[in-house]
């Protein structure tokens, strides 16, 4: 499930905390990247988990506007398509998923309001009525509809921003990638497979194919042992770089993800400079300041030519230097 981009934002985010927090043990650390990627995964069972009550919710409006005083013919003879959808009992009847969520306390009871708005703002939109007015059903047409429910509702949803700040710390910047993987499972569903929990690395996925592939959990326990017990030395070599800065001026999220891409550029021989200084300049767009991909890549660059110079880093094969 999780890609090497992915854990290298996890492992860069916990540097950010040692950085914050110098009392912080190697295994203090190596706990929270563990908490941090399995949540990735707990947020994308918490999201799948919606199917089943915003289908409860469809059922429960139509039975409200069939109890009005004076209903209209068409309130008194709904289209019962979305509400009797064939996804939700899917989820209901499989006893893994149904485990997962229980054991994991993952639930929706107490957010009936995001519940509630969320099947009025679906109902407005163009792709649901198309759904509805399509006289065909099937497990995979229900699917195909969560897809899009997926891909264009939870996005931008303060309400459900908030709601994922309350349930976990590590929630907050998770939800796009465990969305992408809902629809992936989705998909799947929708060609007739059985749901599946995803192995939590994607190495793990891609083991059924290839044996010999590297493990991404080995390679994110890898860069956090190496950056956390380096960050000192890097954060010295950072300084000295820029001497016209008071250190403690220095972005904190920027060494950090200088510090982790030093880490990494030492210490595995096999990734090339190239792709590990475009890795790391490409998270600093996104957790950073407007201007810190320049300087991030400008510094990381100098930085590891230098200790390519020294001795310091050694790449093994043609090209990765």
């Amino acid at each position: 499930m999780l890609n090497r981009r992915i854990l290298r934002i996890k492992v860069f985010k916990v540097i950010y905390s040692y950085s914050e927090n110098p009392t912080m043990t190697l295994k203090e650390a190596l706990s929270q990247l563990d908490l941090s990627c399995e949540a990735t995964r707990d947020l994308y069972l918490f999201m799948l988990g919606i199917i089943s009550p915003l289908t409860s919710e469809a059922k429960r409006s139509i039975e409200a506007l069939k109890g009005k005083f004076n209903p209209t013919e068409e309130e008194k003879n709904p289209n019962m398509k979305f509400a009797n959808n064939k996804l939700a009992p899917f989820f209901n009847s499989d006893p893994d998923f149904r485990k997962l969520l229980s054991r994991k306390k993952l639930s929706w009871e107490q957010y009936d309001a995001l519940i509630t708005n969320l099947y009025l703002s679906i109902k407005s939109k163009d792709y649901y009525n198309a759904y509805m007015s399509s006289p065909t059903s099937s497990l995979a047409e229900d699917a195909k509809l969560f897809i899009r429910i997926f891909e264009e509702e939870f996005v931008d949803n303060e309400a459900l921003y908030t709601i994922m700040e309350d349930m976990s710390l590590y929630w907050n910047e998770d939800l796009g990638y465990s969305l992408t993987y809902c629809c992936r499972s989705l998909q799947e569903i929708a060609k007739g497979k059985a749901w599946n929990l995803p192995p939590l690395y994607k190495s793990d996925m891609l083991k059924e194919k290839d044996p010999l592939v590297e493990s991404d959990k080995a390679f994110a326990v890898k860069l956090m042992k190496c950056a956390f017990s380096g960050y000192e030395n890097y954060f010295g070599m950072i300084a000295e770089a820029v001497p016209q800065w008071d250190k403690d001026r220095l972005f904190a999220t920027d060494l950090a993800i200088i510090a982790t891409g030093l880490a990494e550029a030492r210490n595995f021989s096999e990734i090339p400079i190239k792709v590990t200084i475009n890795e790391y300049v490409e998270i600093s767009k996104y957790y950073s300041t407007p201007k810190s991909h320049t300087f991030v890549n400008g510094l990381l660059d100098r930085l590891i030519q230098k200790m390519a110079s020294d001795g310091l880093i050694n790449k093994e094969g043609k090209g990765l230097l």
